[in-house]
């Protein structure tokens, strides 16, 4: 455990010594941001189901987020209760912290937003078009980044986040294929009632 806090502290220091600036605080930011509550996830989710051809991989965007919402926030990181970088108390005094954000209140591991994003981002790999999941992929990649960037975040978090996002991805994808048929029968019915209310 002790050589992974050494190695979280070595990646704050490379990044505080060779990638802050006053452009990237603005971006990583931004980036940070986009990624709370999984907003831009779920809007990409509801998107999708708004889609003929997209809605599947709507419904397996939506069911990675809660997959990750149950076992990355309400089990794992209650269970493991790791303190976030600035509440370590070994490194009280010594911590720079940028106030680019407020702190969240919530413990550390796993990584929030990397999981979310890495599990919507590998739920979007149904959509079988490399030029939909791999940007996504990418995208996640720089949200789970910026956690550490603004020091929200151990590299270790983000690191287990996205592993575990990855696996809660496969889980919703597993779990679509597996209730498509009922899922597409209750939206096209719901879809059905609307449109008789309209007419």
């Amino acid at each position: 455990m002790e050589a992974i806090l050494n190695f979280d502290w070595k990646v704050f220091e490379w990044v505080e010594n060779c990638l802050w600036n006053p452009v990237l605080d603005v971006v990583m930011t931004i980036i940070t941001y986009l990624g709370e509550g999984g907003a831009v996830w779920i809007a990409v989710g509801v998107i999708l189901l708004l889609t003929k051809k997209y809605r599947t991989v709507g419904v397996a965007v939506i069911a990675a987020l809660f997959v990750h919402l149950l076992v990355n926030d309400f089990l794992l990181k209650n269970i493991i209760e790791r303190p976030r970088p600035f509440d370590l108390e070994a490194w009280e005094g010594v911590f720079k912290y940028p106030e680019l954000v407020s702190k969240p209140s919530s413990y550390s591991f796993p990584s929030g937003h990397s999981s979310s994003a890495f599990a919507c981002a590998t739920a979007l790999i149904m959509s079988k078009k490399k030029g939909i999941y791999i940007p996504a992929l990418a995208f996640a990649a720089v949200m789970a980044f910026s956690r550490v960037y603004i020091h929200v975040h151990y590299f270790s978090d983000i690191v287990a986040g996205a592993t575990a996002g990855i696996l809660y991805g496969i889980i919703a994808i597993f779990i679509v294929n597996l209730f498509k048929p009922v899922v597409l029968k209750a939206y096209d019915k719901i879809k059905l009632k609307r449109s008789k209310k309209d007419a």
